[in-house]
């Protein structure tokens, strides 16, 4: 690294211009850059019997949407209504986009009821479009701005107007939070260096790495499929790291330049510590960053990528555009001096007093401490998880209020279902002995506790019995009543038969989830294979799911990062004690998780519904905040070591490190906060709730854990500290090759 530092300075140019040329590219890759899609496809019993329906059952060959069209005035049946429905939908029926368009005065007389409200002042239209999932979301916004009128509240729902609803304000949140981020970084910046263009170039930086990440997360679109909470990860993670490490490598430099070393020096010495350093950082970062990509088949995933893409990014522009810079600007890197109160002298500043002060009395202060810590963790002891639904969004947004109109006013289309694939190994569905076992299962299915109806094939009409189905399907299917040809044509395939069970259950409801687990616990059947899928199971089972594969991915994370810890420290005790602090500032963050979001404590003030935890959710937080934790704890530590080396005594070792990384890391803890809590702000609950626990796990970790209780285990450690067998002793660098600054 020092080696690179000289090279750096000696060929600054065109460092500078390889570094733009890389961000050439990351602007192709914006403008030319996939569509994010969430998709799942994890290996699950939800997910392969929706496979089973895809693959069988007769779909359209476009997506649809529902307008629900009300009226204070009129009710269904009086020719106001349908004069101002029709007048309403008009447009759409010229538009070439639009495949299909049933309203209730066009449908057939058994559908016509189910699309009218229990109060009669409400209709449903149900809008077909010749366009593909992505194609919709993209422009379903020009098709609803066809659909208005003057007499009538016009919402929508379904699956298009919530995937553009969500695109909507997660772009939305994502211009938010960088407007209102990027000014308070400078800020902070700027009373950090005490320089306007020191703290210029450090956001600069960042606002390059950010910009590079979400060029690549979108060119991976093309790959792969991206989620569309991928972008606002790349932005959460990639901004508030690249200017730590910016932060870190000018801080550096100026000390360097201080000490009266020439620029190429000073560049040399600064790659060769902070550079070193943030190369290591980088990579517990990208650790924490890949235990995501232990659930396969999960929008997880790809964030884990697009995570570890930014942050590669941001430690490509910390030792190539940075350095260059500094080598071109020198000390003018000084100028534009603010008049903020400079530093103290080394040896004389708070931070200084304050680690000489926690080794004085280091159980006094570490066991308070930690209890506080392990107190604002305990709500996590009361976690409730489950799937994302509608919910996420905010009150305002359409696609919610129309989810909610939804349930209220049409309870036989709002209500939950359950779907049951069976899959018979022998015959169709019309076999004898298939339609025998399919009558069975509806038969018990019909008698669970909280079933209010089961549609099949099978329970067509109340009044037949098994041997009347078996006459019924023993005709061929054109002379099937149109009534029972509908459902046989929509829920049987060549080789299954689907049972839609519907409960007034929500769907994330404890309720929902014991009817799953009480229709899977049915008796099976012979000859045929039962799986239950639909938004309850997929919930069950993306919880489990996320719940069976943690320990891998901790286990992972937790192991890789001890041996790297290793490798960088020559310590065998620092990387144990490195990750004990790490797990304090985590139980503080999932604490407050769970107190805000699960128990709605804040929720008038933040704007959200309370409820459970997207699964996702801790698993993110656990990742993305293990390597952010551990960044600081790497610059931490690599002070200290370097004071151990010079000195050989622990305690000045702890409060030198302390002393020359305290104000730094608690800068950058502040700047990393301010860019968490702006995403704070967000209208999608998922992105809200990754920057409140992001935020608390920074300030706490930045706080009560690097200043309190790191001085005080390491005083009580002693030179064990720096214990490691000679073989991992032996390849420490000399203590002169990383002499810190006079």
């Amino acid at each position: 690294m020092r080696r690179w530092g000289h090279f750096v300075y000696r060929r600054r140019k065109a460092v500078l211009v390889a570094s733009l040329g890389f961000f050439v590219l990351s602007i192709v890759g914006l403008l030319t850059g996939g569509q994010p899609i969430n998709a799942g496809n994890y290996d699950v019993e939800s997910v392969h019997a929706a496979k089973l329906e895809s693959a069988q059952l007769p779909s359209t060959t476009g997506s649809s949407f529902t307008l629900i069209l009300t009226s204070s005035q009129s009710t269904f049946g009086e020719p106001a209504l349908e004069s101002a429905v029709n007048a309403a939908v008009a447009p759409l029926r010229s538009d070439s986009r639009v495949s299909a368009l049933t309203t209730p005065y066009t449908a057939s007389a058994a559908a016509a009821p189910v699309m009218v409200s229990s109060d009669k002042h409400s209709v449903l239209v149900q809008v077909g479009m010749r366009l593909d999932f992505s194609q919709a979301r993209a422009q379903y916004g020009e098709i609803r701005a066809e659909v208005r009128s003057s007499s009538l509240s016009i919402t929508a729902t379904g699956d298009v107007p919530l995937a553009y609803d969500f695109d909507t304000y997660l772009g939305n949140d994502l211009r938010r939070s960088e407007v209102v981020s990027l000014p308070l970084a400078l800020i902070l910046l700027v009373i950090v260096f005490t320089t306007g263009v020191a703290a210029l170039l450090c956001l600069g930086v960042g606002v390059f790495a950010v910009l590079g990440g979400v060029g690549a997360a979108l060119a991976l679109a093309h790959a792969i499929d991206v989620s569309t909470y991928a972008v606002n990860v790349v932005t959460l993670v990639g901004l508030g790291i690249a200017i730590d490490y910016s932060l870190f490598i000018v801080t550096r430099f100026r000390e360097e330049l201080a000490s009266g070393n020439s620029v190429e020096v000073a560049l040399g010495t600064t790659m060769a510590t902070a550079g070193r350093a943030i190369m290591f950082s980088g990579l517990t970062v990208a650790i924490g960053l890949s235990g995501l990509l232990f659930y396969t088949g999960t929008a997880l995933v790809s964030m884990g990528v697009a995570g570890a893409i930014v942050v590669a990014i941001s430690v490509l522009y910390a030792v190539t555009l940075l350095p260059s810079l500094l080598a071109i600007l020198g000390p003018r890197i000084n100028s534009i001096r603010v008049p903020i109160m400079q530093p103290k002298p080394f040896g004389q500043g708070a931070w200084h007093r304050l680690a000489t002060w926690v080794m004085r009395r280091p159980w006094t202060v570490l066991i308070p401490t930690v209890a506080i810590l392990l107190i604002a963790g305990s709500p996590f002891l009361d976690l409730q998880l489950a799937n994302s639904d509608v919910n996420q969004l905010p009150t305002t947004a359409e696609a919610r209020q129309g989810a909610d109109l939804l349930q209220a006013q049409f309870p036989q289309i709002g209500q939950n279902t359950v779907a049951v694939v069976v899959n018979f190994q022998h015959g169709g569905p019309t076999a004898p002995a298939n339609i025998a076992s399919a009558y069975q299962l509806a038969q018990r299915l019909a008698g669970l506790k909280g079933v209010t109806g089961v549609r099949s094939y099978v329970s067509v009409d109340p009044t037949f019995t098994l041997t009347s189905y078996q006459a019924l399907y023993s005709q061929p299917k054109s002379s099937l009543p149109p009534s029972v040809r509908s459902v046989f044509t929509n829920l049987t395939g060549s080789s299954i038969a689907v049972l839609d069970v519907a409960t007034p259950y929500f769907v994330t409801s404890y309720q929902a989830h014991t009817l799953v687990h009480d229709i899977r616990a049915t008796d099976g059947l012979p000859g045929a294979t039962v799986q239950v899928t639909g938004d309850t199971a997929f919930d069950v089972d993306l919880v489990n799911y996320m719940i069976d594969h943690t320990p891998l991915a901790i286990g992972f994370v937790l192991v890789t990062t001890v041996i790297v810890l290793t490798v960088l420290l020559r310590s065998l005790v620092l990387p144990f004690k490195a990750v004990l602090m790490n797990a304090l500032s985590l139980s503080a963050a999932f604490g407050a998780l769970v107190w805000v979001f699960d128990q709605g404590h804040l929720s008038s003030i933040l704007g959200f519904t309370a409820g459970p935890l997207d699964p996702t959710i801790p698993v993110l937080l656990f990742c993305v905040v293990f390597g952010l934790s551990m960044d600081y704890e790497v610059f931490l530590l690599t002070r200290m070591q370097e004071a151990w080396i010079r000195s050989g005594d622990n305690r000045t070792a702890v409060a030198d490190g302390l002393e020359r990384s305290g104000r730094l890391v608690t800068g950058a803890a502040a700047i990393m906060a301010c860019v968490f809590l702006a995403f704070a702000l967000a209208s999608v609950v998922t992105i809200k709730s990754i920057g409140v626990g992001m935020a608390v796990a920074v300030i706490v970790d930045a706080t009560l854990v690097r200043a309190l209780v790191v001085p005080a285990v390491m005083r009580l450690l002693g030179a064990a500290n720096w214990w490691a067998p000679r073989w991992l002793r032996a390849r420490e660098p000399a203590s002169q090759e990383i002499a810190p600054a006079a």
